[in-house]
C-alpha cells in the first residue's frame, strides 16, 4: 500500500510555471512500477499527463511535450511535475497516481488554474 500527497498547485498567468510535488509514503517510489500525473478539467474525463517507470523512463501526452517534465527524488520519496509555458487549457485538478500490481493508488489532487 502507498499513500500519496500532492502539493504545489495554484493560480498562475499564462506563460508561467509551477512545480507539483507528490510525496509518497508506505513504499519507496523506486520500487513502484509506474507513477504518473493525471489531470481532470471541469466537464472532461481524467487524462494521463506524464509517467515515470521504476527504471526512470518517462512518457508524456502530446499536449505537454516540451513543456512539462516528470522527475523523482528517491531520497525524498517524491515525484515532481515541472510545468512551464502554462496555458489556460492546462487548468485542471492534477492527481498523482502509483501503479502497484493490479491496484492504482491516488492522491487527493491539487488545483492548477492558468489565467489568460
Amino acid at each position: 500500500q502507498v499513500q500519496l500527497v500532492e502539493s504545489g498547485g495554484g493560480l498562475v498567468q499564462a506563460g508561467g510555471s509551477l512545480r507539483l510535488s507528490c510525496a509518497a509514503s508506505g513504499r519507496s517510489i523506486l520500487n513502484i512500477n509506474l507513477m504518473g500525473w493525471y489531470r481532470e478539467a471541469p466537464g472532461k474525463q481524467r487524462e494521463l499527463v506524464a509517467t515515470i517507470t521504476s527504471g526512470g523512463y518517462t512518457n508524456y501526452v502530446d499536449s505537454v511535450k516540451g513543456r512539462f517534465t516528470i522527475s523523482r527524488d528517491g531520497a525524498k520519496n517524491t515525484v515532481y511535475l515541472q510545468m512551464n509555458s502554462l496555458k489556460p487549457e492546462d487548468t485542471a485538478v492534477y492527481y498523482c497516481a502509483a501503479n502497484l500490481g493490479v491496484r492504482r493508488y491516488w492522491g487527493q489532487g491539487t488545483q492548477v488554474t492558468v489565467s489568460s
